[in-house]
């Protein structure tokens, strides 16, 4: 310390060395006034040389700046795999322990890069399930309800599919079909018709997608309706 007009002043620290972690080599370690003080992401430390000098106030912004890089980094690595809700990715990074600040400026970074966005998000999603596991527009709604999206993203997301619970169970159904091909009727009727409630959809919706498919896949008149579900 040093006396200022009567006022105590923190010296400035002297950037002595820069140096390559071993075993991360995307991180380097600082050294001010001769010993080690800290590491710091390549990003965060390339406007760094030797001999410069740091204040407290711009040390903890660089370290400050490091636990965002950080958290960019591990958000990163959870998209390598899926995309993600926002609502998903702050529990994420909730889970690991950073700060509301760092956590904040994680997620808006993420954000403007157009890396989170709940909007693409819900078609995405939609548009998966319907490829692969078509299921009800309310069990849908739901999962994306849990992944944490507004409802004005859900249902923007449900319009912009253009496809309704009848496309979705038929859909579903044609899926299964093929394990029921040499089944009796009422064999067919409780086993597809019970994987399509799990779905969602409803007791109507499964009636008619039931008799249609049977009707096309065994070339038949209608089934009776008295062996269709009932509530």
């Amino acid at each position: 310390m040093v006396m200022d007009h009567g006022c105590l002043v923190r010296m400035k620290k002297t950037i002595t060395e820069i140096s390559a972690q071993k075993r991360n080599r995307r991180r380097v370690n600082i050294s001010l006034d001769g010993s080690y003080a800290f590491s710091l992401d390549r990003v965060t430390a390339a406007w760094l040389k030797v001999g410069r000098e740091l204040s407290d106030a711009e040390i903890e912004k660089l370290q400050t700046s490091d636990e965002v890089e950080i958290g960019i980094n591990q958000a990163l690595n959870l998209l390598s795999h899926r995309s993600r809700s926002v609502a998903e990715m702050t529990r994420y990074l909730e889970g690991k322990g950073y700060a509301p600040a760092t956590l904040k400026a994680v997620l808006a970074r993420l954000e403007e890069e157009g890396l989170l966005n709940d909007e693409r998000f819900g078609r995405e999603w939609i548009e998966n399930r319907n490829t692969f596991r078509p299921r009800s527009q309310s069990q849908l709604k739901a999962e994306l309800r849990f992944k944490g999206l507004a409802e004005s993203s859900i249902e923007s997301a449900l319009e912009e599919s253009g496809v309704d619970d009848a496309t979705l169970a038929m859909a579903a159904a044609r899926k299964q079909a093929h394990r029921y091909l040499s089944s009796d009727y009422e064999i067919y009727r409780k086993k597809l018709g019970n994987a399509l409630l799990r779905r969602g959809f409803s007791y109507a919706t499964v009636n008619e997608t039931l008799r249609t498919l049977w009707n096309e896949m065994q070339h038949t008149e209608t089934v009776e309706p008295n062996k269709l579900w009932s509530n």
